[in-house]
């Protein structure tokens, strides 16, 4: 291996960079995954991700009332 492909490697701070590359794909769920996940099972700030038809619900629940 060269140094040229050595230094591509590692970050200025002496970071592998592969093995940081390698140990987030082997992780759990991304940050985003979360917020989605969350967001379907319902969370406080996360309707952005809901795919829930408000309008959908709000006539099933006026349905019921009258």
């Amino acid at each position: 291996m060269t140094r040229e492909n050595e230094a591509a490697q590692f970050s200025v701070s002496g970071t592998n960079i592969n093995e940081v590359k390698q140990k987030n794909a082997e992780a759990g769920l991304s940050y985003n995954e979360v917020k989605a996940l969350l967001a379907q099972q319902g969370g406080y700030g996360t309707a952005i991700y809901s795919d829930t038809d408000i309008a959908e619900v709000k006539q099933e629940i006026h349905k019921h009332e009258q």
